[in-house]
């Protein structure tokens, strides 16, 4: 699944950064200043808007590579296989803040800006994957599938479609602000936030989904709510189902602040800001993957740790 997602996302963008590259070479307009340090803000070559701050940087690589070491590790002697599109994304996101190294050194280089914007961009896509695969595995180990609205074999197919639907329909936005001409451009725009509204809105309504399996499970399960009430933490599958919610509005919060971000213009305060950048995509994300550090699945769902015929079959499922 995670080899899909990745290349159904990664060929509009391939085709995203030609097209970019192309139009930047085809015209002559943009003179890029001699010291692209001097002013930032007002480079029309540095689509930053400000020079990444290299300490900010390693240290955010630092954790999201820590972070993907470690569950890496879980999944390798733990187990919970289907984790892996989190740590996918993880090794991505990593790959991106690598990106943000060189353009502290070549800040106006657009070709090393979309390799590093595509990679913090993308990332998410595998996170919230993760949590699809999540929720129906776990209302699979308490025996409550039937209180999650959608089946469980089809919720992740029809979540991870929706993702790569509307990030298309962002790639194509994005391609489309290219243009020369203004009003083409000002289209592109809206049909890329379009993208990212309706990347919000299916999100959101994942998360409808699993508050109302919760809600449904305590109401209606009062023996599944409490069967491990007498157990340590991590044999109590609410702490779980407690971390998956904070990934979730991790998740949450950072899509809002992406839709924001958009809404602004490319130019707008909170994009060409590293401190907006930082507190409403990084610190969200930080939290969404490194609260499955300490509350890793595996722990919780060991029904199929075992190798087995049925394991693979679930896998399949699953993906």
């Amino acid at each position: 699944m995670a080899h899909s997602i990745l290349a159904s996302i990664l060929f509009p963008l391939t085709l995203l950064l030609t097209h970019v590259t192309s139009a930047r070479a085809a015209s002559n307009s943009t003179q890029c200043p001699s010291d692209p340090y001097q002013d930032p803000r007002n480079d029309p070559c540095n689509a930053l808007g400000y020079i990444a701050n290299n300490t900010l940087t390693g240290v955010a690589f630092g954790v999201v590579l820590l972070i993907a070491f470690i569950q890496t590790y879980r999944i390798i002697y733990k187990g919970a296989r289907w984790m892996l599109p989190m740590v996918v994304g993880e090794y991505i996101y990593v790959i991106g803040f690598g990106f943000r190294f060189a353009l502290h050194y070549n800040p106006d280089s657009l070709g090393i800006y979309i390799a590093e914007y595509l990679m913090i961009v993308l990332s998410p896509c595998f996170f919230i994957a993760a949590n699809y695969v999540l929720l129906g595995r776990l209302a699979k180990e308490i025996g409550c599938v039937d209180h999650v609205l959608l089946p469980v074999r089809r919720l992740t197919l029809i979540f991870v479609l929706s993702d790569v639907t509307t990030f298309v329909i962002q790639a194509v936005g994005a391609s489309m602000t290219t243009s020369t001409v203004y009003n083409s451009a000002l289209t592109g725009l809206h049909i890329f936030l379009a993208g990212l509204v309706l990347q919000l809105a299916s999100f959101i309504f994942f998360c409808v989904i699993y508050a109302r399996f919760l809600y449904k499970v305590h109401a209606e399960e009062q023996a599944v709510w409490m069967q491990d009430s007498k157990q340590h933490w991590n044999s109590d599958w609410r702490t779980l189902a407690a971390a998956m919610a904070i990934s979730s509005i991790g998740i949450l919060i950072r899509s809002c602040y992406r839709v924001a971000e958009v809404a602004q213009g490319f130019h707008g305060s909170l994009g060409s800001s590293e401190a907006a950048f930082y507190l409403g995509d990084t610190l969200p994300l930080f939290v969404a993957i490194v609260i499955y550090v300490p509350f890793w699945p595996g722990r919780f769902i060991t029904a199929r740790l075992a190798p087995s015929v049925n394991e693979s079959q679930d896998a399949l499922d699953d993906y």
